[in-house]
This record gives C-alpha cells, sequence and structure tokens, in this order.
C-alpha cells in the first residue's frame, strides 16, 4: 500500500510563512510522499516561492508539484520552479517522476493543464486565433500528460499518479458556478488519463468544488484544493500493482 499525501491551492506568502510546516513535519510518520497540487504561491513572487520553499525542504518524504495560475501571474514560473527544485521538489510540466518507496515503483505524471470545459459545453478550436491558442494550450498540456504517463507505463510502475492544477472531470467541480466550469479545467486531461491509464488523478483549483470524482475509464479523481479538504493534506491510499512480469500466486 502507498500512502499520498496531497494538497493544493496553499497560497503562501510572508505572513504564512512555517504555518504548514508542523504538519508537514508529521508526513513521515503517515505518508511516503508529498503531492503539491498547484497554486503554492499567491502571486507568482519569488518572494513567496522562497517561502513555499521552505516549507517542504528536508521534509523527509519525496515532494512532487506542478504550478497553478497563481504561479504564473508574475511572470516567473521558471524561478518559482527552480527555487522548489532547489528545496527538493520534483517540479512537473508535462513531465514524470518515479519515486523509489521501500520496494514499490510509484510514478507521477505532472502538468498543469488548463481550462476549457467538459463534454457537451466545450470550447473548440475555431475562430479568432487567441481562441484557437486558448484551446491549443489546455490540448498541449493535456498531451503532455498523456505522453508522460505513458512512460511511466514503460517503466512498470506499481502506482500511477496523475497530478494536475485543472480539474479533468466536471464532478469535483461541484459547489462552483456553473458558468465558470470552462475556466476550471477540460475534458482533455480525463481523455489523456483514460488513454494512458493511471491509479489516482489529484488536483485543486476548484476552491468551492468537491473532493471526489472519477472519470468516465474508471479512474478516481481528488480535489485536493485545501479549502475543500480543510486540512494541512489529506492522505490517500493506493494499493500495488502487480508488476509485468511478476510470479503468478
Amino acid at each position: 500500500m502507498i500512502r499520498v499525501a496531497a494538497v493544493g491551492d496553499i497560497h503562501m506568502g510572508p505572513d504564512t510563512r512555517g504555518v504548514l510546516r508542523p504538519a508537514f513535519d508529521t508526513l513521515p510518520d503517515c505518508a511516503d510522499v508529498l503531492l503539491l497540487a498547484g497554486d503554492l504561491t499567491r502571486h507568482g513572487t519569488t518572494d513567496e516561492a522562497r517561502v513555499v520553499a521552505d516549507e517542504i525542504r528536508g521534509l523527509g518524504v519525496p515532494v512532487v508539484a506542478v504550478l497553478g495560475n497563481h504561479d504564473h501571474h508574475d511572470d516567473r514560473q521558471d524561478e518559482v520552479s527552480e527555487l522548489l527544485r532547489d528545496a527538493g521538489a520534483h517540479v512537473l510540466e508535462g513531465e514524470a517522476t518515479v519515486l523509489t518507496v521501500g520496494d514499490a515503483r510509484v510514478g507521477v505524471a505532472g502538468t498543469k493543464g488548463f481550462g476549457g470545459g467538459f463534454v457537451g459545453a466545450s470550447a473548440g478550436e475555431f475562430g479568432e486565433p487567441v481562441m484557437k491558442e486558448f484551446v491549443r494550450v489546455s490540448r498541449r498540456c493535456a498531451d503532455g500528460l498523456r505522453t508522460a504517463l505513458e512512460r511511466l507505463a514503460e517503466e512498470d510502475c506499481d502506482v500511477r499518479i496523475a497530478l494536475t492544477h485543472y480539474s479533468p472531470v466536471p464532478e469535483t467541480l461541484a459547489g462552483e458556478p456553473p458558468e465558470i466550469y470552462p475556466f476550471l479545467g477540460s475534458y482533455l486531461l480525463a481523455e489523456a488519463i483514460d488513454t494512458a491509464g493511471a491509479d489516482l488523478a489529484v488536483h485543486g483549483h476548484a476552491h468551492a468544488g468537491s473532493e471526489h470524482g472519477m472519470t468516465t475509464g474508471g479512474v478516481k479523481v481528488r480535489n485536493v484544493a485545501q479549502p475543500v479538504i480543510g486540512r494541512a493534506f489529506h492522505v490517500y491510499h493506493l494499493p500495488l500493482r502487480e508488476r509485468v512480469g511478476a510470479d503468478a500466486v
């Protein structure tokens, strides 16, 4: 069993320095990995990123993160990512990482993702150039996630997790105004997850949403935005899959 701690939308700044650290210090006792589902800062400044970096430095468990829209606001996303990496985090965008947890291999594929909406009410790649680019950005993020998950399948991981900021399904947005669903996620992310396969999908972004959802392919989706889970992190327990070539029992 793999214990996955996850949280998003912690929106840290200088005035919240140290707020999460006492809870994070308990992670080695209750979790094997910490996933951060974006919007780690308020405005994407380097000062805010340094606060996050200090919060996660030397935790005793691996940390994997994606950025959110707030982390892009100051157009310093590369610097934010570098500060988090210097603190030991794996920061993903269309990439994957494989973590060794005891004898198990835990694969995490990540992207910020983007909006666009869901089946029956989604944006199309048609019309003005800015509208086409909106949809193309969402598609590129989804394609990167799919490719990263496929790479993890080749790595024969015991557990595969999709980590995004934007939501892949509308169910975890329940509680948000339906009018803003297209700005909270995209069905393209769910298509990528179902095509490549995963054991769990984790996202944030929807502060007034709901925790539980599922893709049409049956992958569990969890909204871990801190206002939704109401705590420093939530822990999910994932059974190990049988490895390719393993002896039959």
